[in-house]
């Protein structure tokens, strides 16, 4: 159930990020985009409510804690603090910061499990399976299966569980998404998670008893509550769901439902599917939307934690400022939509946009008022064509920004807002208020730059106001010296409700011209990359001990202390209560939320991409090289196909069926690219297959043989392919 949205209150959240490793800049853009999200809607005359945090628990964290040489505790409590004072040095105004260790939280999901388990939605069960540690993920496949996301083996797994009636909600999740068809975005995460939940839920595990690092379930304290209801609980925890004290009630009653989770789209069925379901069985509200941002690339790989090698927000703001970063990012990518990072593209938008742009802009209108008028706003005087054009594209800048924005397109409010930039320059640099031609008045010639700056100066104060939630920092300078006063205080009276033109008067003291954005001279890349050479540098040198990097991948992982933990966890896919198998699905879990970074750097080998239980073509770490001769090679027949056909296999979130030609003949092979490539985009692609591989049955359908890929440090698929024309069938020898 949903209700009518208040205009009065705006409540929304990013993702609780998980204590595994430090922040990077995928993180910060979640978090940024919240920040921004919120401080317009408080410039709006909202009471809003911005929540972040850490999500804290789980094996892998108790096992890192214990390589580590502290406790759990310990261990959550630094990286925790990363967190927050990152959020802090770049000046986000979260209201609260949850962390799932707190007793608050704890207290809550207790009582939610409690009364999930009291409605008679919880039973108890048992699981027997494989599970991957280093990934928190349950693994379909017999022992000695290696886990298809990091390649290392998964360990066999037998113990009773807690699970939730997720199979009764398919009807009603389905009914629900017709009803509201605004609570999924984009329209891409939509269809992802009704063709989900069609193809049919089971039952979820929410609990375990193979470690304690976790909330204890109430009154069977051997289990404790997995990250199903332990994480998505946060969002209520924090407004005081389960608490007694009617403080806490009153904020829960104001806030609760939220207005927008925002996530990263790896997280969608978690937000979209299991946490609607555990509201509607708890009676509960649920969230009015579920927004999800794209991953950010860097050099075209997805930004992730792992090997250590991430960007970090600190790095650009040292060089270039918080509000450089939260510009490029908001205008670059296109919100929902993956988007490449790079520090060249950066500096050049920051330089034409910010340094060319807006800050030239300010800097030349405020110098001049300086200099012909004292700093004094003079009298417009009579306005002609030129001011009412002026005065129109302002006018098209309020109407458009503001939709735009609304629909989380920051790109395409921005890209109308400095339009109005470039129109304001260009009309300034037309009247050339600096410039007497000879057959000019003084008096003529005076009217003209009292008319031509006032005008300008105005047009800079609407630019600055519909700018400020996205450059806080740079709006306020500018705020100041258009004489406005504070933007803070003016964002506390609602200045967005009545912003139109006309705001600046006649006889406003300007304050003291100040740069804004400096340009970024040619070193600013190299300075950038060199910080964060030099992060990472530490960072590989911490985990392999030191001068000693002889230890191996699994030792360096033991060693390092939180921060260094470099193998980002996926969620786990939900164990079945027997006798089903374990849930398939292995999506990454709530803390991965939000985007990801992976180094820049060629894929490490060349090998074959395995289905969903095969053999995983990314393992942790280098394998010791093993001659082989060229009898051993010319066992391995790889041939060039054609994709004839590709689609996904129901209830297996990570394979699709392909129907490929070798020529010869034509075949099906089933691959663990899913979530790698759109089917409907690889058919006509030519690829290499290993022909000989010997058939296996999975999801009841026949493989036979197997892709061939590049795989990323991150595990991701890159196929094969030629730039030459290559007939089918031919061989590669």
């Amino acid at each position: 159930m949903t209700d009518t949205q208040s205009p009065s209150r705006y409540y929304l959240t990013t993702p609780i990020y998980y204590v595994n490793a430090r922040p990077h800049l995928g993180h910060a853009y979640s978090t940024i985009v919240c920040d921004t999200i919120a401080r317009r809607k408080r410039a709006q005359g909202v009471d809003t409510y911005f929540l972040t945090g850490t999500d804290e628990h789980g094996q892998k964290i108790e096992r890192s804690a214990q390589a580590a040489g502290c406790t759990p505790q310990e261990f959550a409590t630094k990286i925790s603090a990363e967190f927050r004072g990152l959020w802090d040095q770049l000046g986000l105004t979260y209201d609260d910061f949850i962390r799932t260790t707190e007793s608050r939280h704890k207290r809550g999901v207790q009582h939610l499990f409690a009364t999930l388990r009291d409605k008679g939605f919880i039973y108890k069960g048992s699981y027997t399976g494989q599970y991957c540690v280093s990934d928190e993920a349950y693994v379909d496949g017999p022992p000695g299966t290696p886990c298809p996301d990091c390649g290392r083996i998964t360990e066999t797994v037998s113990e009773e569980n807690y699970f939730f009636k997720l199979s009764a909600f398919e009807r009603k999740l389905l009914e629900f998404y017709e009803a509201n068809p605004n609570f999924m975005g984009p329209e891409s995460t939509r269809r992802e998670v009704v063709s989900f939940v069609r193809s049919g839920l089971k039952d979820l595990s929410v609990s375990r008893t193979s470690f304690s690092w976790g909330i204890p379930v109430p009154g069977d304290e051997k289990h404790v509550i997995y990250v199903w209801l332990d994480a998505l609980a946060n969002y209520i925890t924090a407004l005081g769901y389960g608490s007694d004290d009617p403080v806490d009630q009153a904020r829960f009653a104001k806030f609760w439902p939220a207005d927008m989770h925002l996530i990263g789209k790896e997280i969608s069925r978690f937000h979209c599917v299991y946490w609607p379901a555990f509201l509607m069985a708890a009676g509960l509200p649920t969230p009015r939307s579920v927004k999800a941002n794209g991953w950010l690339l860097f050099d075209q790989g997805k930004m992730s934690k792992s090997r250590g090698n991430i960007v970090r927000a600190e790095t650009v703001q040292a060089v270039l400022g918080a509000d450089a970063l939260r510009y490029f990012l908001l205008r670059e990518i296109p919100f929902g939509q993956d988007g490449s990072f790079s520090f060249d593209a950066l500096v050049q938008r920051y330089n034409a946009d910010l340094a060319n742009g807006y800050g030239n802009l300010v800097s030349r209108v405020v110098n001049m008022v300086h200099k012909y008028f004292g700093g004094i706003v003079p009298e417009t005087g009579a306005a002609t064509a030129a001011e009412a054009a002026l005065r129109a594209s302002a006018a098209n800048a309020l109407a458009a920004f503001g939709p735009a924005f609304d629909d989380l397109n920051f790109s395409e409010a921005l890209k109308s807002l400095w339009t109005l930039v470039a129109e304001t320059d260009g009309y300034l640099t037309a009247n050339a208020p600096w410039k007497k031609p000879p057959d000019r008045s003084d008096e003529d010639h005076a009217a003209l730059q009292a008319r031509v700056l006032s005008t300008a100066a105005e047009a800079i104060r609407i630019i600055t106001a519909l700018v400020y939630p996205i450059l806080p920092d740079s709006a306020a300078k500018v705020w100041l010296q258009l004489g406005q006063g504070e933007i803070a205080d003016a964002a506390k009276n609602a200045f967005l409700t009545n912003l139109a033109w006309g705001g600046l008067k006649p006889g406003t003291k300007l304050g003291k011209p100040s740069p804004l954005f400096p340009r970024a001279e040619k070193d600013a890349v190299d300075r950038m990359q060199n910080i964060e050479e030099q992060n990472n540098k530490s960072v590989i040198e911490a985990a392999s001990g030191g001068a000693d990097n002889s230890g191996s991948a699994a030792k360096a992982e033991a060693s390092a202390p939180p921060q260094q933990q470099s193998i980002p966890p996926q969620a786990p896919a939900a164990p079945q209560a027997q006798p089903s198998p374990p849930q398939e699905s292995q999506a990454p879990a709530l803390y991965q939320g939000t985007t990801s970074v992976v180094p820049p750097t060629q894929p490490k080998e060349l090998g074959a991409f395995a289905p969903e239980g095969g053999s995983s073509a990314a393992p942790a770490a280098p394998e010791q090289s093993t001659h082989i001769t060229i009898d051993d090679f010319s066992k391995v027949d790889l041939r060039v196909a054609q994709i004839l056909v590709a689609e996904r296999v129901p209830k297996a979130d990570k394979l699709l069926r392909l129907e490929v030609d070798l020529g010869y003949e034509k075949r099906q092979i089933l691959a663990g690219i899913a979530q790698h490539y759109e089917p409907e985009k690889l058919v006509g692609r030519k690829i290499v297959i290993v022909a000989n591989l010997a058939p296996r049955k999975m999801r009841g359908l026949e493989s036979n043989g197997m892709l061939l890929a590049a795989s990323l440090p991150d595990g991701a698929p890159v196929l094969a392919g030629f730039l030459e024309e290559v007939p089918l069938g031919a061989r590669l020898k």
